[in-house]
């Protein structure tokens, strides 16, 4: 009965940002956020996938992140949307940046979304959701995952819980969930920004350049090699930082 508290006890104290772009395990934040050195190993987040699975639809220098948060898209791969904007195809971590981008009064055609089982992109007014399975959502409380059939949707939600609905009824609820979660997420975005401009004074190159989106910043980044050491999650600190500052 000990053990079994135990694990419990260490499942409640698990994070994600959708979590580990955005927040470190509870006392151990300070240390990762502030010493380069080697990455520690982590635990594969469900969502993630290799770089080289990952099929990245946008084009350009920052088109590995997503355009609304910054974040790394094969991290968060299989909860990956694309869509047609302005003549230009964007690519976001999940159903809630674009809602996000829907907000701002973008145009979204030819919605796709990226098939849980099979990691290829299929259109997303033809696929099934499980909304609020056990599995961890990107950029909310709630996760929302996608798939091509409904046996396949079905035998998901079975295994972690959830319920199944089409496109219509998963964007209804991250546009329900939006303001919730925008509070959660604004408040670690917050944190993590001043971690990043802490990293970005003692690591960092300095530029004066101004950016419109934390991709684009990290974009700059890597290719201008103006800090060095950084991990994934101080990346995204100091791009978090160079874009607010």
């Amino acid at each position: 009965m000990k053990k079994i508290l135990l694990v419990l006890l260490a499942i409640g104290t698990m994070v994600s940002y959708s979590h580990a772009e955005m927040k470190c395990a509870p006392g151990k934040c300070g240390a990762a956020m502030k010493m380069p050195g080697k990455p520690k190993k982590m635990m594969k987040m469900f969502q993630s996938v290799s770089k080289e699975k990952a099929i990245l639809l946008q084009e350009g220098k920052a088109k590995a992140f997503c355009p609304e948060c910054g974040m790394s898209l094969p991290m968060f791969y299989k909860t990956n949307h694309a869509a047609h904007v302005n003549g230009k195809t964007k690519q976001y971590c999940s159903i809630h940046c674009v809602v996000e981008d829907m907000q701002k009064g973008s145009t979204l055609t030819d919605i796709k979304v990226v098939d849980t089982n099979s990691l290829k992109f299929i259109d997303a007014t033809k696929a099934f959701y499980v909304v609020g399975s056990s599995k961890k959502g990107t950029m909310t409380a709630v996760s929302k995952y996608a798939f091509s059939s409904k046996a396949d949707a079905d035998a998901f939600a079975k295994v972690n819980g959830g319920k199944v609905v089409d496109f219509k009824g998963a964007l209804e609820a991250a546009k329900a969930d939006f303001a919730k979660d925008s509070k959660m997420i604004a408040k670690k975005q917050a944190m993590m920004a001043k971690k990043g401009e802490m990293m970005y004074g003692k690591m960092c190159q300095k530029t004066d350049k101004k950016f419109a989106t934390t991709a684009e910043a990290k974009a700059f980044i890597i290719e201008n090699k103006l800090c060095k050491g950084l991990n994934g999650k101080q990346l995204q600190a100091v791009g978090l930082y160079l874009k607010n500052r």
